[in-house]
């Protein structure tokens, strides 16, 4: 090691030391699944072909397991999800402490997920196992929790469970359960569990260390991605005698409340756009225009958003070798890795095209 490493190792402290966490990361990161291995597997349309090729990756062990209960592609996707769990675990369960509380609070966004997961399903009367089949039990929501949740019977039994678990996301469901079972709108329970986590996030993230800031920005980019979508869901909406400002999430990177009020109160995508040009999010919209207009559906605008946010976090490990980026680089794509791995399973299990599996990865 030379002089600046040993003088780095000196001033940090035990509790600040990232040298051996990320030496392991970076171990981890190098196993990592590339394009050339997404395309072979977009070519195996019989599914013992796509187990034999999963099985010869870090998928190995979940695959084993899963095939058990039948050689399906829904037996396939649970060992992708449980692989991606298992992995984010074993993760935080060698990080130093600072980087434990910084990473942890950017992973209680899946804390978030989860439950609104679960709130939705229920809303809609999806069945417990339908429900667990798409949960990510690495927050603090542990998978015997998880399944549980999903088993009530209904929005008012989950929240009631939460405050009996002294969740702080029993709070922003108790406090709108009322107008939820009076008017039915799911959306209101939503933005107040999207309002809790980012100003719980935001107060956790506050420091003058690099480290803080970097977590910091990856927590704000999410916040502006929900924050962007809401403004595009109230060019179609009627809210009646609502302030646009309502459902403004604080906490962004680039999107405040003054420019959120000014896109919400917009008339069309195009206008949105235009008035996007100057931020980080403009040229990324843009460049998915025209699919927008073929499909006509947000959900064209919303993977922008997860792509460049994907993105952005992958290259925070780019910066200081002893930093937190390399944690987060690394754990963003495996989390990405997964999702790809999910997408062209499920697409060759009903036959979908590789060009049209391709547009829905983030391949980088």
């Amino acid at each position: 090691m030379n002089a600046a490493g040993t003088a780095r190792q000196k001033r940090e402290p035990p509790s600040k030391d990232y040298g051996y966490c990320n030496a392991r990361v970076r171990g981890m990161k190098s196993r990592l699944l590339g394009l050339a291995f997404f395309e072979r597997l977009m070519e195996a349309v019989e599914i013992n072909r796509t187990i034999q090729l999963l099985s010869e990756t870090e998928y190995a062990s979940d695959i084993d397991d899963a095939i058990i209960r039948g050689r399906t592609p829904a037996s396939i996707d649970e060992a992708l999800r449980q692989n991606m769990v298992r992995t984010f675990q074993k993760v935080m369960g060698f990080l130093n402490p600072e980087a434990q509380d910084l990473v942890g609070t950017l992973l209680g966004r899946w804390d978030l997920f989860n439950i609104k997961s679960i709130v939705r399903g229920k809303h809609i009367h999806v069945n417990a196992e339908e429900i667990e089949g798409g949960l990510y039990a690495v927050g603090t929501l542990t998978p015997v929790d998880l399944r549980l949740l999903a088993s009530l019977e209904n929005v008012r039994a989950v929240t009631d469970t939460l405050v009996t678990w002294g969740s702080p996301y029993a709070e922003p469901l108790r406090a709108n359960m009322a107008a939820y079972e009076k008017d039915g709108n799911l959306a209101i329970v939503e933005l107040a569990l999207d309002r809790h986590y980012s100003e719980w996030a935001s107060k956790r993230l506050v420091g003058r260390g690099d480290n803080v800031k970097l977590a910091r920005r990856v927590l704000g980019l999410q916040i502006d991605s929900v924050n962007l979508l809401t403004a595009f869901r109230l060019l179609k909406s009627d809210i009646g005698d609502m302030e646009p400002a309502t459902f403004f999430l604080s906490g962004g990177a680039y999107i405040g409340k003054d420019l959120f009020v000014q896109l919400a109160g917009l008339s069309d995508v195009d206008e949105v756009l235009d008035k996007l040009q100057r931020t980080p999010y403009g040229s990324q919209l843009e460049a998915v225009v025209i699919r927008y207009v073929e499909e006509g559906s947000l959900s064209v605008f919303e993977r922008a958003l997860e792509d460049y946010v994907m993105r952005r976090a992958l290259a925070s490990g780019r910066g200081d070798p002893l930093g937190i980026g390399v944690i987060i680089s690394y754990l963003w794509a495996k989390q990405n890795e997964a999702t790809n791995l999910r997408i062209i399973v499920k697409g060759n299990a009903v036959g979908m095209p590789a060009d049209r599996m391709r547009k829905e990865l983030i391949l980088v």
